[in-house]
């Protein structure tokens, strides 16, 4: 037979941990611990014959332990889809302000030549950002997920100011900060490569609507 009770019960401190363990959820497998712990606690409770009490919280950390052991697969099936659309959210984000950084550019490029007549065009984003026409974080040619590149600079025919310059905005990480590329030049057309080619945007790519 159980030995008798001697003074006021103790809370066990498995029970304590179970519960505590299933209030933790968002520790990596704290809702284990919260089950074995509830069970060795009611377990051990049982067994000591009134000593030991705390049968509440060592059955709120089972029930807590496997509310979230139910929980997972209602978890993965939400996660999987609102990630893709969260993605999506952000690349289309980031494209929209690819196509206004390359405008922003372009008309910057125009302000800079009318203000450097024997220069003309530049293909320096440092330089344009310097005259005050671009933001310093623009001139470092990367901004929300995507690259910033002045390119293609040449004179006119009569070898001395810059008439022409090609911009071309593509993602840091396809098909993750971006999908598609940007381009642009002295028309201050804008352009688009559904592919994200970088390359093939100025030569192929269609007129953004």
């Amino acid at each position: 037979m159980p030995a008798a009770s001697v003074g006021p019960p103790q809370t066990s401190v498995k029970a304590v941990v179970s519960l505590v363990c299933g209030l933790l959820f968002f520790v990596p497998l704290s809702f284990i611990a919260a089950i074995v712990f509830g069970h060795l606690s009611l377990s051990e409770i049982k067994r000591s014959a009134g000593r030991l009490k705390g049968e509440g919280m060592a059955i709120a950390g089972l029930v807590l332990g496997y509310l979230w052991i139910v929980s997972i697969p209602i978890i993965l099936i939400l996660a999987a889809i609102a990630i893709p659309n969260l993605l999506r959210a952000r690349m289309a984000a980031n494209e929209s302000s690819a196509v206004a950084n390359v405008r922003t550019i372009a008309t910057a490029e125009v302000v800079y030549s009318t203000q450097h007549p024997a220069e003309g065009y530049t293909c320096s984003l440092p330089a344009i950002a310097d005259a005050g026409l671009i933001s310093r974080d623009l001139a470092q040619g990367l901004r929300s997920g995507y690259r910033f590149e002045l390119s293609g600079c040449a004179p006119g025919p009569d070898g001395t100011a810059i008439t022409v310059y090609r911009i071309v905005a593509y993602p840091v990480t396809a098909n993750q900060t971006g999908v598609r590329a940007f381009c642009s030049d002295e028309s201050a057309v804008i352009k688009v490569d559904a592919g994200g080619s970088a390359e093939r945007c100025p030569e192929s790519g269609e007129a953004l609507q």
